[in-house]
């Protein structure tokens, strides 16, 4: 038995917002791989081998099965229309298969920012309209639209084919003599010519351009982002100076872009790689669009922690991505790593509790990272519970989830460019087999799931309610109750609800007596009173008698939680 004291040394109140409330849940859908039934799976396949995911497959059942779930904002990942190795010259899109990731291609290489992935569509001439159709569904049941916007670069084969008449395609007017100038879109390497670094070697580029990764070669590597552009925001990168007067015009094409997915109906953006693109850019844009479409929400995909206030503040972003504050602490915790401590998860909440920690978008999933029940990550996704209690607890911000993580997809096998890496790939067809058993043949009843898979969505369903609905974690104060360096206790309370929250990351049962703080005994009135703390998630009571004396309680191995009293 561990007897736990409250550490002075940590003890702080956190007081949240109030009012905007800011415990969303955005679930993200790669919507290639949403709706496909394939099974088939053959490496490198085609997308007549192992099929694609359409638009019309996100239909009333499975956005109804999303909105009981709990999800307030849907992420349309992949949308945009993007370079890929599938043949649709037929339709007037052009390609190129030598700088191309993937069969498939990445969704971060966009091809046309006005257009929508003709893999998406049913009907590759009514592609937008099908899109079109999805918004219009998602908003009908309850639900927002976020989607992907990609400030930072373009792939090499960029050229809108349905854009806006008056609307310029990027480097039309460049002067490609020049390495930099303010007044380009791309940045060059004169006079020589770009060298892929895979295929047959007929793509020609001449002069270079830079990558969308800040490579300044004409031959980047493998593993450059060698199929993009880097975009020119009037920052000269490689003598570190802004020319931001007069504004360089790649500013207000992205502003148009902006304005015309938001006029069909995206609700907000997940803006990728937020960083690489000038924080006074961020600050103009947003501010401008806000002004024409208020209810807009901006995510920022942000891995420099030193930058958080920055982009919050002056770029004027609603949340920022928490990838190298909590996840990557949890995950430590989670992989029962040696050097994981819950005091990692201290310095998290301390970094962010001046002003922003409910701006953080806390996720333990995501199209970049290792699969949970991968073996690249946990090799079960039970042994995650601890560090989803904590991520959906810990603060009154959004909480995101990966599709296919709810019922423990486990990312198995090749599937082409990225190979066996615990990710389900960005870059080719393929189908998630757990999710496809939720799926069941477009019932979207998890008809075909394991009675363990069954339990594990369960377990989600119900974390996700009682964090959308309990007021104590939806705008109530912090106070971190004890540091031990795999158990970890917090309590969220309002005048109204307080909860205890306990996780255990340790791979056994653990016993411990938890004491609180005099003065929070004095306030909550329970100084001597017999008090009952309910566990939320599994309806079982634990009684203490005198709280002079603390709680006991046995935690279960890998466990966590949430105990209203």
């Amino acid at each position: 038995m561990r007897n736990f004291k409250h550490k002075s040394a940590v003890r702080m109140f956190i007081k949240r917002m109030k009012d905007p409330n800011h415990k969303l849940i955005i679930y993200q859908t790669l919507v290639r791989y949403f709706g496909n039934k394939n099974t088939t799976n053959i490496h490198y396949g085609t997308i007549e081998e192992n099929g694609s995911g359409k638009f019309n497959d996100i239909d009333e059942k499975a956005l109804t099965a999303l909105r009981n779930f709990g999800v307030d904002y849907v992420w349309y990942t992949g949308v945009i229309e993007h370079a890929t190795r599938t043949d649709y010259t037929a339709f007037g899109i052009k390609m190129d298969p030598d700088i191309i990731k993937g069969r498939a291609g990445s969704p971060y290489a966009i091809k046309d920012y006005y257009d929508v992935d003709p893999d998406l569509a049913v009907d590759v001439n009514g592609r937008m309209v099908e899109y079109e159709a999805l918004i219009k569904r998602t908003h009908s049941l309850g639900m927002k639209v976020l989607m992907d916007f990609i400030p930072n670069h373009v792939a090499r084969t960029y050229h809108s084919d349905v854009k806006p008449a008056h609307i310029k395609n990027f480097g039309e007017n460049d002067d490609v003599t020049k390495e930099f100038d303010p007044a380009n879109d791309f940045y060059y390497i004169p006079n020589e010519k770009f060298v892929a670094p895979v295929g047959d070697g007929e793509f020609y580029e001449f002069p270079a351009k830079a990558t969308g990764n800040n490579v300044f070669s004409a031959t980047p590597s493998i593993n450059d982002w060698f199929e993009t552009i880097k975009l020119n925001y009037g920052l000269d990168i490689q003598n570190n100076t802004k020319n931001f007067v007069p504004q360089p015009p790649v500013w207000k094409k992205m502003r148009d872009i902006l304005a015309f997915w938001a006029k069909k109906g995206a609700d907000g953006f997940r803006c990728d790689m937020a960083e690489f693109v000038p924080v006074e850019f961020w600050n103009w844009v947003i501010t401008d669009l806000k002004q024409e479409y208020p209810h807009l929400i901006f995510i920022a995909e942000a891995y420099e922690r030193n930058e958080y206030r920055n982009f919050l503040f002056n770029g004027k972003f609603d949340y920022l991505y928490d990838k190298v504050g909590l996840y990557d602490s949890l995950k430590r915790l989670i992989m029962a790593d040696e050097k994981a401590n819950v005091e990692d998860i201290t310095f998290v909440w301390q970094q962010e509790s001046n002003g922003f920690s409910e701006r953080m978008l806390r996720f333990l999933e995501n199209h970049d990272e290792t699969r949970i029940a991968s073996s690249a990550f946990a090799g079960n996704p039970w042994l995650a519970v601890p560090g989803m209690v904590v991520t959906a607890t810990l603060s009154s911000g959004p909480l995101m989830i990966y599709n296919g993580q709810e019922v423990g997809e486990p990312a198995q096998g090749s599937e082409g460019f990225s190979g066996d890496d615990g990710r389900t790939s960005i870059f080719d067809y393929w189908g998630m087999p757990q999710h496809q058993k939720w799926m069941n043949n477009g019932a979207f009843d998890g008809g075909q799931l394991s009675e363990d898979a069954k339990k594990l969505r369960e377990f989600y369903a119900k974390l996700i309610h009682i964090a959308k609905t309990n007021e104590a974690i939806t705008h109530g104060d912090f106070l971190e109750l004890i540091a031990s360096k795999n158990v970890y206790a917090y309590l969220r309370y309002t005048s109204l609800k307080r909860v205890l929250i306990v996780v255990n990351f340790n791979r056994s049962p653990f016993e411990l007596t938890l004491h609180f703080p005099n003065e929070l005994k004095t306030a909550f009135n329970i100084n001597k009173e017999t008090v009952s703390f309910t566990d939320l998630l599994m309806g079982t009571i634990i009684v203490s008698s005198n709280m002079s004396e603390g709680l006991k309680m046995t935690l279960p191995a890998t466990s966590g939680g949430i105990f209203e009293f």
